[in-house]
């Protein structure tokens, strides 16, 4: 699916959930977005269907646990007829985390969670973090899961100059926001086990970063968990921030650990790229490597400026390759960036370094 263009209209939203309160609450905080219209608010994916044979929507609200079908089924259907992009609705929980992992796996390009109880206060204290989920998705590009391009020889890359006598080694720092959790899974998958540590901020809810983590580490060769504070940071280990909580790289010693806080969001995120990048480029300055992946909005940007400019190598994931290219493209216009590299080279990228 291309993205939408400019003076594409307003943002057609079908909303698929059994909750009344749910679909009524969402509806009405959409309605009151500029450029967002619900077309249909319907109980399951047998409604929705018939509504899609009418009109098809630019973005997909949709929770996973319904009657007759559900959401995941539902899901797969979508993206097996007409590639579409699908915000998941997801209960707050270990078993809906899980599940939420394989709709993003399966396509979808963005979760949100949501409570057991009390849903129409939390889509009143959640409303803008809902109104950037859809604008996000319909600003991204949908592919399906099964035609990601294979890995190609990455374009040449400059040069930084060794690690200092003294200094802890090399590190990798990766960001990345919509689309993230498909893209990371292309790129660590794809990885060896390699002779240096990888920390990841990935923008997701608290209870899905440890869901996500679970499910890539059988799949990789490098071992994936989320961090807790103090973790060191391991040759062929990869960190990643827990959801909620802002993770930062401190060198003792010349040995490198994370530091895992409560802090107020950066960019209103939290975990924030930015936060992760600038503690990079302090604690390692020349011996890291920033990659900033694709995501809406510009966090990370000024922090992978930073560590360019302590010395570090800076990519970006280039426009064709990004679900959305907000964060890579904002980062490029800050000049914070050495050079953009298609999704299926970023892992040989890695590879090289140190």
């Amino acid at each position: 699916m291309a993205e939408r263009g400019p003076g594409a209209g307003p943002i057609k939203v079908l909303i698929v959930d059994d909750s009344a309160v749910m679909r009524q609450a969402l509806t009405s905080r959409l309605h009151a977005s500029a450029g967002i219209e619900v077309i249909a608010a319907v109980p399951d994916p047998i409604f929705a269907m018939r509504r899609m044979n009418q009109s098809w929507p630019d973005v997909v609200l949709l929770d996973l646990e319904m009657p007759r079908m559900d959401g995941l089924t539902f899901l797969k259907k979508i993206m097996a007829i007409r590639p579409t992009p699908v915000v998941i609705c997801s209960a707050l929980t270990e078993r809906g985390a899980r599940t939420a992992m394989t709709a993003l796996a399966a396509g979808a390009v963005a979760v949100i969670a949501k409570p057991a109880t009390g849903l129409r206060g939390f889509v009143e204290d959640s409303s803008d973090d809902i109104v950037t989920a859809v604008r996000a998705a319909a600003a991204g590009r949908v592919r399906r899961p099964d035609t990601a391009t294979r890995p190609a020889v990455p374009p040449p890359v400059p040069h930084r100059p060794g690690t200092p006598p003294g200094a802890a080694g090399p590190v990798v720092a990766i960001g990345a926001s919509t689309g993230g959790t498909q893209a990371l899974e292309t790129v660590l998958t794809a990885l060896p086990r390699v002779d240096f540590g990888i920390v990841v901020v990935q923008h997701m809810p608290a209870v899905f970063t440890n869901a996500f983590a679970a499910r890539l580490d059988p799949m990789c060769q490098v071992t994936v968990k989320e961090a807790a504070d103090g973790d060191p940071v391991r040759a062929g280990h990869v960190l990643v921030a827990p959801g909620g909580r802002h993770m930062e790289l401190r060198n003792s010693d010349g040995r490198y650990r994370v530091r895992i806080s409560d802090g107020p969001p950066v960019n209103r995120h939290r975990p924030s790229v930015d936060v992760l990048f600038r503690s990079v480029a302090e604690a390692a300055g020349p011996g890291a490597l920033g990659i900033i992946m694709t995501g809406m909005g510009d966090d990370g940007a000024r922090g992978l400026l930073e560590m360019r400019r302590r010395g570090a190598l800076s990519i970006a994931q280039d426009e064709a390759t990004c679900a959305v290219y907000g964060m890579p493209g904002s980062a490029v216009a800050l000049g914070a960036v050495d050079r953009e590299v298609p999704l299926p080279s970023i892992a040989e990228v890695i590879r090289q370094h140190g």
